[in-house]
């Protein structure tokens, strides 16, 4: 699907989409789209800002020299390669920004919903949230994150289930075939899912077995929630778990108006966390 993140002005058609005057503003844009979307190809680019694709390999090339992107045969990637790191180390990184969102996630949960929590920093951030708030609903809650579990095995009121499955040192996450059996006993109103990649490709991690757990946990929820800081917006990172036609929800820090764009034109519903 193409949104049509620009059209030229009235102005621009009739002094010409080559004029040295828009430069600036459609490499801008074309910075913005290829960051949010994670690639773009010339034809593409060439029809949506009405000019020809000579302009738009120069423009290319002056947007790979600022170091904003990459280009290809054909296009241009993102330049915000996703490298899977150590838990501890990600959760020290944007924490204000998940804390932020954490709290705007659990304003989307109800008394008596059954929800489920994957792993990662973010969704981590989204138990703590619901462990400060106490006793004052009373949840079903299945995860798939030792740290969640951990997080959530006091708190009143709250009836927490841990997966089984194989460890990952990594995060400690639980995948594997024991995890993707056991997930097929459950159902849940709210899934709220972590991903290192959010692009009009897709949503993505870094983990083939976390990826495989995460789609399961989505086929099997009524709503999904990606709960996510604007770093991982443009990144398309190793395994996919699936398009963006399976997200209700996308819960962030920062927003843009191409971000906007790419959630209306797949109906998701976009909060702005605020600190």
């Amino acid at each position: 699907m193409l949104v049509n993140w620009y059209a030229p002005s009235a102005m621009a058609m009739e002094r010409g989409g080559d004029a040295p005057v828009f430069a600036d503003e459609r490499q801008a844009r074309i910075a913005e789209l290829v960051s949010v979307r994670g690639r773009a190809r010339i034809g593409e680019l060439a029809e949506q800002f009405g000019v020809t694709e000579p302009t738009i390999r120069k423009d290319l090339r002056v947007l790979q020299s600022r170091g904003l992107l990459k280009r290809t045969h054909g296009g241009a990637l993102a330049l915000q390669p996703s490298v899977e790191r150590e838990f501890t180390g990600r959760q020290a990184t944007n924490t204000a920004a998940k804390d932020a969102i954490a709290r705007t996630c659990v304003q989307l949960v109800r008394d008596g919903d059954s929800v489920f929590l994957d792993s990662g920093t973010t969704v981590t951030a989204v138990a703590g949230a619901l462990a400060a708030q106490g006793s004052g609903m009373r949840l079903s809650t299945l995860t798939t994150s030792l740290g969640v579990a951990s997080t959530l095995a006091d708190v009143p009121g709250i009836d927490c289930v841990l997966l089984g499955g194989q460890l990952r040192r990594v995060d400690g996450a639980l995948v594997g075939a024991l995890a993707l059996e056991n997930l097929q006993r459950f159902t849940f109103g709210l899934a709220f899912i972590g991903v290192s990649g959010f692009s009009e490709v897709g949503i993505s991690v870094g983990s083939l077995a976390e990826a495989a757990v995460k789609a399961e946990a989505i086929e099997r929820a009524r709503r999904v929630v990606l709960a996510l800081d604007h770093t991982k917006v443009g990144t398309t990172d190793f395994a996919r778990i699936a398009g963006l036609d399976v997200v209700d929800v996308v819960v962030m820090d920062k927003t843009t108006p191409a971000v906007e764009e790419l959630c209306a034109g797949y109906d998701i519903e976009l909060l702005t966390a605020r600190a």
